[in-house]
């Protein structure tokens, strides 16, 4: 590595006022990434050096994990603190790319690891020296860039492939959300509607006081906005003691309400609602909707996510730019509200979708995995010879 892509260091003398970009680099090849605006002021008497594009760049504490880069275009004028070693490439011998490439596959990891020496754990630092004394198998320039290109075409491929799956995913999650507002469309014409009001009881929530630890830590869950991530919820990230349900404004909640979020900033694009199947609290920016026996709480939260554009149209903008959706105008929206019967085969035909739903999602983290798996198995044939 001494002879082909020796380190060069740029000094930068920064200046107070003015900003700069920071550089950092992902473990296992994933590239570069750009660091918050910084002053100079901030930087203070930390050594930085200047980054070019073309550069081949080391995270020394983690590049025997992969943590390997090309700077590109994107980094022009860019800085990385002393933990950044930038090598430049003689060109007339080694592809920049190559070498990247060979870094991050189990080789050229393992050399890296060999020259990071240190404890156990994460806690390695590679050498300077040790890095110039490692030995790269070189192929020819030409050979090199072809060995480049084909491994770029196929992780191209991949990243297509990716991408698709994600949208697939999307696609999917709207399925069932698209098929209730059809459902709901056609029950508008032969169900009553009516206010929400005059069907649930409203419970609020509340936070137990931060000063008294032994409100916190308990068994029962205590729900906020963060978990409103799934359409049932039986548990939380936080829990609280069965005192503090008694002796602050987080009361349990028993299960079979619906709840929902009633201010924050998820309500800019999203009106998560969410049945509850265990008994739980709630803090004061949601609420619990507990429907009476004309109404199945099944049923209230599909119509609550099928129809959440009509929702966030409720919505208010209040100080500070957050959201807020006004208790007496969520009462006041109305729904379609069919027999108990018709209710209950809209659930069954949208659990049988969702059944379905499942399954390609299923398929899609299967096929997730072998997309995870692909580029270092075409890293090691491209440098067994085999690509």
């Amino acid at each position: 590595m001494g002879e082909i892509a020796p380190l060069v260091r740029r000094p930068v003398l920064t200046s107070a006022e003015e900003l700069y970009r920071e550089i950092g680099i992902r473990s296992f090849g994933k590239g570069v990434f750009h660091k918050a605006p910084t002053t100079g002021l901030e930087i203070g008497d930390k050594r930085v050096f200047a980054v070019e594009p073309g550069d081949l760049l080391f995270n020394i504490v983690f590049a025997w994990e992969g943590a390997t880069a090309v700077a590109s275009q994107a980094e022009r004028g860019m800085i990385g603190s002393h933990r950044f070693l930038t090598c430049v490439t003689d060109k007339s011998k080694a592809d920049a790319r190559f070498l990247n490439y060979w870094f991050t596959q189990a080789e050229g990891r393992d050399q890296l690891l060999r020259a990071s020496p240190g404890g156990a754990g994460r806690n390695r630092t590679l050498g300077v020296e040790k890095l110039a004394a490692i030995h790269v198998p070189l192929p020819p320039l030409d050979e090199q860039r072809r060995i480049v290109e084909r491994i770029e075409e196929l992780a191209a491929k991949v990243a297509e492939a990716r991408g698709l799956r994600v949208v697939s995913a999307e696609g999917m999650d709207a399925l069932t959300t698209s098929a209730a507002a059809r459902i709901l469309e056609a029950l508008t014409k032969t169900a009553p509607r009516l206010a929400l009001g005059s069907l649930v009881t409203v419970r609020g929530g509340g936070t137990p006081s931060k000063d008294a630890p032994h409100f916190w830590g308990g068994d029962i869950p205590w729900i906020t906005p963060k978990d409103m991530k799934r359409r049932v919820l039986a548990d939380a990230v936080d829990h609280i003691t069965e005192i503090a349900s008694k002796e602050s404004p987080a009361k349990l909640i028993a299960p079979g309400a619906v709840l929902v979020v009633v201010r924050g900033m998820i309500l800019a694009h999203t009106f998560p609602a969410a049945l509850l199947h265990a008994p739980a609290t709630i803090n004061q920016d949601m609420k619990a909707l507990i429907p009476d026996a004309r109404i199945l709480p099944e049923y209230l939260c599909a119509v609550l996510w099928a129809w959440n554009p009509r929702v966030l149209g409720l919505v208010d903008r209040s100080g500070h730019d957050t959201r807020k959706l006004n208790t007496d105008k969520l009462l006041s929206f109305e729904i379609p509200v069919p027999s108990i019967l018709v209710q209950e085969r809209v659930i069954a035909e949208l659990d049988a979708l969702q059944a379905k739903v499942d399954a390609v999602k299923a398929l899609q983290t299967e096929a997730a995995t072998e997309l995870d798996a692909m580029l270092p198995a075409i890293l090691d044939k491209a440098f067994k010879g085999e690509l």
